[in-house]
C-alpha cells in the first residue's frame, strides 16, 4: 500500500469523528442529505460508492473472468461462510451476549432489538466496500467481481427467507426495490463503464491503461472517506444519545467480524488458494452490505430503532476492522501460493505500481 493507504484507520477514524461533530452542529444539512433517497437508498452515498469502485471495474478484464471457472474453490468458500455460516452465528453470538452476558444491562425488548440488528447485518454480505478491501490487498478483480456477483443473486432469493427464520417471525417485509436498485448502481452499472473506460484506454496500450487507473486511486480513498463522514453525520444524534449502548452493541460485532475472518482466511490457507483469491473471499464473508441492512431495519422497525441502531454501529465497527484486516492478509502474503496461480487481470507492472 501507498503511504496514504497505510495511515487509512487513521484517516477513517478522523472521518468517523468529523461526521459525528458536523451532525451535531449542522443536524438540519444532515437530515437534508438523509431524504434525498430513491427507494430507500441514499443518493448522495450511492455517487461516493460509485466513485469508490468504478477504478475496481476497471481492472476488470472479460478474458479472466471466463477463467474463474478453473478454479471455484474460492467461490465454494465465498457461498459457504456466507450462506451456512455466517448470519447463523452472528444470530448466536448476538443471543448469547444480549440474552445472557449484558441480560442486566439492557431491557429485553431493546435485547430483541439489538439481535435484530445483527442478524440483518449478519444475512447481507458485502456488495460494494469489498472492491475497496480487494484492491487494498491487490485481489484480482475479476474473481472479486464473480464472487460478489454470485453472493448478489444469492441474496435476492435468500436474505428474506433466512433472516425470517432467525428473527422468529413468518413474514418479513424486504424493500426488494432497494435490494435491485443497490445491486444496479453499486455492480452492474460501474461495471459497464469500466468495461466501456478499459475498452478505449486499452487501444493506446496499456500503459495509458495503468496510468489511468493509477490516477484514480486517490478518488476511491476519498470516496470512502467521505461515505463514512456523512454517515456518521446523519446518525450523530442517536450516536451521542446512546454511547453506552453503542459499547456493547460493538463488542459482539467485534468478535463476529474477526471470527469469521479467521474461518474464512483459515480455509483458504488450508485449499491452498492463491493470495489474490483467498484475500477478497475472506474480506466478502467478514464485511456486511450495511446499506441494505440499515434500510430493512428501518422499514420494519423504524428510523430510530435499536435494530437500526446496531446496523449503523456495524458500520462504525467494520471499518477500521476491515483495515486491519487488510493490513493482516497482506502481512501474510507468504501463507499462500504465488497468485500467479490464479487467473489474474492485472500485469506484474501494474501489481507493483499497486504496492
Amino acid at each position: 500500500m501507498g503511504n496514504f493507504e497505510r495511515y487509512l484507520s487513521v484517516w477513517v477514524g478522523l472521518a468517523i469523528v468529523a461526521g459525528v461533530a458536523l451532525g451535531h452542529a449542522f443536524p438540519v444539512v444532515f437530515e437534508t442529505l438523509a431524504q434525498w433517497q430513491m427507494f430507500q437508498i441514499n443518493g448522495v452515498i450511492a455517487v461516493l460508492i460509485w466513485v469508490m469502485i468504478y477504478p475496481m471495474m476497471i481492472q476488470v478484464d472479460f478474458h479472466s473472468v471466463r477463467k474463474v471457472g478453473q478454479q471455484p474453490q474460492g467461490l465454494w468458500l465465498t457461498l459457504v461462510v456466507n450462506w451456512l455460516i455466517k448470519p447463523f452465528s452472528m444470530a448466536a453470538i448476538g443471543w448469547l451476549f444480549f440474552r445472557v452476558f449484558f441480560v442486566d444491562l439492557v431491557s429485553p425488548e431493546d435485547a430483541s432489538q439489538y439481535i435484530a440488528g445483527m442478524i440483518l447485518l449478519g444475512v447481507a454480505p458485502c456488495t460494494a466496500m469489498v472492491f475497496v478491501w480487494s484492491q487494498l490487498t491487490r485481489g484480482n478483480p475479476a474473481y472479486t467481481l464473480v464472487q460478489v456477483s454470485v453472493n448478489d443473486l444469492i441474496m435476492v432469493v435468500a436474505f428474506a427467507p433466512i433472516a425470517a427464520l432467525l428473527l422468529g417471525v413468518s413474514e418479513i417485509l424486504v424493500p426488494w426495490e432497494t435490494l435491485l436498485l443497490a445491486t444496479l448502481l453499486y455492480v452492474a452499472l460501474p461495471l459497464v463503464a469500466g468495461i466501456l473506460t478499459r475498452h478505449l484506454l486499452m487501444k493506446r496500450g496499456e500503459a495509458a491503461l495503468n496510468g489511468f487507473v493509477q490516477r484514480l486511486k486517490p478518488a476511491s480513498m476519498v470516496g470512502l472517506l467521505a461515505t463514512v463522514a456523512i454517515l456518521f453525520g446523519i446518525q450523530a444524534p442517536t450516536l451521542l444519545a446512546k454511547p453506552m449502548v453503542i459499547g456493547l452493541i460493538a463488542i459482539p460485532l467485534l468478535l463476529q467480524t474477526y471470527g469469521i475472518f479467521a474461518i474464512a482466511y483459515g480455509s483458504a490457507r488450508v485449499m491452498k488458494l492463491p493470495h489474490n483469491v483467498a484475500a477478497p473471499a475472506a474480506m466478502i464473508g467478514t464485511s456486511n452490505f450495511f446499506e441494505l441492512a440499515v434500510a430493512v431495519a428501518i422499514a420494519l422497525f423504524g428510523l430510530h430503532s435499536g435494530a437500526a441502531l446496531a446496523t449503523v454501529v456495524g458500520v462504525l465497527v467494520e471499518v477500521p476492522v476491515m483495515l486491519s484486516l487488510v493490513a493482516f492478509a497482506n502481512r501474510t502474503r507468504h501463507w499462500f501460493p504465488a497468485s500467479a496461480d490464479a487467473p489474474d487481470t492485472l500485469n506484474a507492472n501494474a501489481q507493483r505500481d499497486a504496492a
